[in-house]
This record gives C-alpha cells, sequence and structure tokens, in this order.
C-alpha cells in the first residue's frame, strides 16, 4: 500500500497521521456524548485530553525507541520523526495517564469518573489508529497461504501481500477487537457500576485481546525472548480481576 495519501507543498501527508488524527477527532465527539451519560464536564475533559494527548505521544514514541534503539543509534535524529510510525499504544496509555493523573489531582478531580468516560473514546481511536499501520505494511502477522488471505476483501489482500509473501493482516483483528470493545464499554457507561469499573475493563478487555494478537505478529517489542506487550497485557488483565474482585467484596460487606 502507499502510506502517502497526498502532497502539499512539497510535504508528503501520510495515511499514519490522518487515521491517528481521525481517531482523535472521533474520540473527542464521542467523548460530549459519553459526557451526558454520566453527567461529566466535557469542558474539564477536553482539557485533560489537550494536556494528555500531546504527552501520550511522546511517551509512546519513547516507549517503543526504548526498546529498539539499536534502529536509532547511528542517526539519533530519527527518533523524532514519527511519521513512518514507531508509536507503541502502551507507552501512549502510561504516560497519558500519569499526565491526566497530575493535572486532576492538582485540580482536585476524580482521575477514575474522567477515565471512565474517556475509555470508549481511547480505544475507538485505537481500532481506526491500526489502520494507519496497515497503509505503513506494518503491525502484520507471520505468513499465511493465499487460500487463508483470500478469505477477506480484495485491498486487504492487497495490502498484505509484501515482498512477495502474504501475511496475517493482525492489524484487521485488534482494530475489529477495539471496536467490539468500545461499543461494550459505551453501553456500560448506561449502567450503574463503581467509579472506574468502565476504565478497567477498557485496560482487562484490550488487554486480553492484545496478548493473543501480539502472539501472531513479527514485529514485537522483545526484551529478552519475552514479546514486552504481551507481558503487559498480562498486567493489565491481571489489574482488572483485581479490581472486579475488590468491587465484589466491597458490595458483599455492604
Amino acid at each position: 500500500m502507499d502510506p502517502i495519501a497526498f502532497n502539499i507543498f512539497g510535504l508528503d501527508i501520510r495515511w499514519y497521521g490522518i487515521f491517528i488524527a481521525t481517531g482523535m477527532m472521533v474520540g473527542i465527539l464521542l467523548a460530549s456524548f459519553t459526557c451526558k451519560l454520566k453527567d461529566i464536564n466535557y469542558d474539564e475533559l477536553l482539557n485533560i485530553i489537550l494536556i494528555s494527548f500531546p504527552i501520550a505521544i511522546i511517551g509512546a514514541r519513547a516507549y517503543y525507541v526504548i526498546f529498539e534503539f539499536n534502529q536509532y543509534k547511528d542517526n539519533l535524529i530519527q527518533v523524532f520523526n514519527i511519521r513512518q510510525g514507531g508509536l507503541a499504544i502502551h507507552g501512549g496509555i502510561i504516560f497519558g495517564m500519569l499526565a491526566a493523573f497530575i493535572y486532576t489531582r492538582y485540580k482536585k478531580e476524580n482521575l477514575l469518573g474522567f477515565a471512565d468516560i474517556a475509555a470508549p473514546s481511547i480505544i475507538i481511536a485505537q481500532a481506526m489508529g491500526r489502520w494507519g499501520n496497515f497503509f505503513n505494511s506494518e503491525a502484520h502477522g507471520g505468513p499465511v497461504t493465499q487460500a487463508f488471505i483470500s478469505k477477506f476483501p480484495h485491498f486487504i489482500q492487497k495490502g498484505m501481500f509484501i515482498e512477495g509473501v502474504y501475511y496475517h493482516p493482525t492489524f484487521l483483528y485488534e482494530s475489529i477487537w477495539n471496536l467490539i470493545v468500545g461499543l461494550l464499554l459505551i453501553y456500560l457507561l448506561t449502567k450503574t457500576f463503581r467509579i472506574g469499573t468502565v476504565f478497567f475493563t477498557y485496560i482487562g478487555l484490550y488487554s486480553l485481546g492484545r496478548f493473543f494478537i501480539e502472539g501472531l505478529r513479527t514485529d514485537s517489542l522483545m526484551f529478552g525472548g519475552i514479546r514486552v506487550a504481551q507481558l503487559i497485557s498480562l498486567t493489565g488483565i491481571a489489574l482488572w480481576i483485581i479490581f472486579l474482585a475488590m468491587s465484589y467484596k466491597r458490595r458483599a460487606l455492604k
């Protein structure tokens, strides 16, 4: 696939950036709806987004570079070039949440209340962002047969035919999973649960899907012989289970 969407005054505009920007805009629009479900101040949420999003991008890039430093050690200026990819969502979530925590602590607001509202927007933005990986011919899995890939739409087949080999469209698997989780989170927002339930369900379900999908990928960030995303995903699943267990115990004690 051609990673360049169009050119303006000699500057190539890449699909990767377009999908990330579009995902963010869709997420912000969705948040204007989800805020009403829980009577959350939308303007305050926008303040958190405006602070957290650039920090999340920095974190996503830093996280990726740390584990792929050999690619950049001979040309450090490329660390700042994100137009061709190289953003790790786990780094983005960690740094973005840290920025949100600092801001809400300063403003004496409840972080988890805003996190519940933001969770559907975040994961649906992730679903859209994965299509940027498609146009960059990255985040795919291992080789597959033509018979296997023929079950997918023609443009997916074409995009996953790289240097004479067909590959698993793992970007598509994650995009679909994220969309399903996003719709479930919106549904959960219409119900009454302990504050934080929607956010931790986002962490848990995203991590569950990512763990299995990551096992198919060929470009995983590695720490020794361990896929970092799978390790972080197991941590996310554990946090979700602990939160649910504590919520159940608290209800039982009432």
